[in-house]
Formats: structure tokens, sequence, C-alpha cells
């Protein structure tokens, strides 16, 4: 089981019988969104060449936080695809829109890989942590 706290944010690898699953919590959705990016990257086991450092502008808008939140991870499941990947997230985060500058380099390794984050039980609840939802992530 694989797990990051980093102050009032962090994530959790959940045992899912045939998929992945991380339960992600932080204060607001904008950390939400970057912890649970934090946390697929970290259970794909991702090593990128931080040497040559890239930005791609990123816009996203969605019917609710739900549908951001898959939105944004399949977004960078696909950047994944394309060998790309972001350790850092300038977000701006209104309503269920969002938008901001991503800086990450090429992947040069990835332990593991998946299809496509889900909406299985997908719901982003108050909690005494602040917002938290587990992910499940299709493989």
């Amino acid at each position: 089981m694989r797990s990051s706290r980093t102050g009032d944010r962090g994530y959790l690898e959940i045992a899912h019988t045939a998929d992945w699953a991380l339960h992600v919590w932080a204060p607001d959705l904008k950390a939400l969104l970057i912890t649970a990016a934090e946390g697929m990257y970290t259970l794909l086991g991702v090593v990128t060449d931080p040497s040559q450092p890239v930005q791609q502008h990123l816009a996203l808008e969605a019917i609710d936080a739900e549908s951001l939140l898959v939105a944004f991870l399949n977004e960078l499941v696909f950047q994944l695809e394309e060998r790309w990947a972001f350790w850092q997230f300038d977000l701006e985060v209104k309503g269920t829109q969002l938008e901001g500058e991503l800086t990450g380099a090429r992947v040069i390794g990835q332990s593991k890989e998946i299809k496509a984050v889900t909406y299985h039980d997908l719901a982003i609840q108050k909690g005494e942590r602040g917002l938290e939802v587990t992910v499940v992530f299709d493989v």
C-alpha cells in the first residue's frame, strides 16, 4: 500500500477487487485535484527526466466537481500516453472550471499503466480532513 501525507492533504492506495483505487483528501478542490494527480503518478511508478522541464496550459470545464476530477486525471493519463508527466500544478479552480499551467518533463520510466479514471462510486464528500474522494482506475 502506498500513501503520502503532507500537512492537511494526502492519499492512500486501497485494495480494490479488479482495478486500483486511491483514497484522497485535501482542504479544498484545487488541493484535492493536485493530490489525486500526485497519488496517481506514484501508483503508476512514473519517473521523469527533470533536466528539460516543459510547461503546458490546461483549461477544463465540467458539470460538477467529480466530472472535473475525472477530466483532469484523464487528461494526465492521455499526457502519460504521450510520454509527459507533470509535478507542478499552478491551477485556478472556480466552481467546475479549471485553468492553469502544468510543469513537467518527459517520462523515462513507468512501472504500471491504467486505461482510464472511472466514475465508479465516485463522490467528493466533506469529511473531517476537508474534501475526500476515492478514485478507481481501470487497468
